[in-house]
């Protein structure tokens, strides 16, 4: 490990290797295995064909993916390189190459459990319809990842020295265990844990875990489908999305003096943030500030918007890489913004190259 590797950012994920329908071809996928337009799941056994058939079949990008692993690489294009690094289990094969090549050239530090063949690099199949987007996922080794590789000496070191943590939703559907030792650790020492909720089917079939987590995150993102999903299962039935927001912030925290933010994005609409508390601190409401405030997005037009692929996750790494830089709330949430906004001008979930200054 090189002296300069000594990141202020650690995510935690599934990496995943997205392979993308294009947008013409992507209807008739999503009828033949049942997937709706707009969703996250995880494959079933009848989901299982999908992947060999779109790459024997379909037009197919092959882009890096991982909801976390897209919110690190996101991180990294607001801050100099190797100050965020990326944790996650991945097989010995190409996959786990293409992955780590792209993590390279945008600065993030792979810090993988690798493991030994026949486990594959986890997949992603993207369906692609209109300006929505439909992931089914096939784990495969990303839910292999154990506990003992947070101890191997330099994924260690990292944990230690970052200040800020992401975990991704999508990681609880197996790697509970982790995420908890890992923010359990960082909240005691006062440092800031960020979880994405990342599908509605996280609050739904992993409410548990989620319950579990929740006391020691410091901000909570999520989408108005997955804000809802959580409102469902938590019993609040239909409640707007606004009580919704103040729910989750005022509920109970392990480091009560760090304020909880709770982030809700709408897509091309306007971004909710709730506070449990609105005093003043970095990266917290100001107390003249409405509560939970809403910040306007502005709008592209029709032909802007290319793939909104990795757009969420590219808006919770903007807002990541801008709070460890001390910005104010406000400037954190433009950062998101802006790189929401990038990303829907690319295919997947990627930034333009070079880099377009969003600070």
């Amino acid at each position: 490990m090189s002296a300069q590797e000594s990141p202020i950012i650690v995510c935690i994920g599934n990496p995943l290797l997205d392979i993308q329908v294009n947008p013409q071809q992507g209807p008739k996928y999503l009828e033949k295995y049942e997937l709706k337009s707009n969703d996250a799941i995880l494959a079933e056994e009848k989901h299982m064909p999908i992947y060999d058939d779109i790459v024997a079949n379909a037009d197919v990008t092959y882009v890096a993916g991982g909801a976390a692993q897209n919110s690190a690489r996101a991180a990294s294009y607001v801050l100099p390189a190797k100050s965020v690094a990326y944790i996650g289990s991945v097989g010995d094969d190409d996959l786990k190459n293409t992955l780590q090549k792209v993590n390279e050239t945008e600065g993030v530090i792979s810090a993988y459990q690798v493991q030994p063949a026949p486990a594959r690099t986890g997949a992603c199949a993207v369906i692609l319809s209109g300006h929505d987007r439909s992931l089914c996922t096939t784990l495969r080794a990303a839910e292999m990842f154990t506990p003992s590789h947070l101890s191997e000496p330099t994924v260690a070191k990292y944990i230690a020295d970052a200040k800020f943590f992401y975990i991704g939703g999508f990681f609880l559907t197996h790697g509970v265990e982790s995420a908890l030792e890992v923010a359990k650790a960082a909240s005691s020492k006062g440092k800031t844990v960020v979880l994405n909720l990342s599908a509605p089917f996280i609050p739904q079939f992993f409410k548990v875990q989620l319950e579990e987590l929740l006391p020691h995150v410091d901000v909570l993102i999520g989408n108005e489908s997955e804000a809802a999903a959580y409102a469902e299962a938590a019993g609040m039935g239909s409640t707007p999305l606004a009580q919704v927001a103040t729910t989750l912030a005022a509920s109970s925290k392990s480091n009560a003096s760090r304020p909880r933010l709770v982030i809700i994005t709408q897509g091309a609409d306007s971004t909710l943030v709730a506070s449990s508390s609105a005093s003043a601190s970095p990266g917290n409401l100001k107390p003249t500030d409405e509560n939970p405030k809403t910040f306007p997005v502005s709008k592209l037009s029709d032909d802007q918007i290319v793939d909104t692929n990795g757009a969420g996750d590219m808006f919770a790494g903007g807002f990541l890489g801008a709070l460890a830089q001390g910005k104010s709330l406000d400037e954190c949430i433009e950062v998101g913004h802006k790189l929401g906004q990038l990303c829907v001008g690319q295919i997947g979930p990627k930034l333009p190259y070079p880099k377009v200054n969003v600070l």
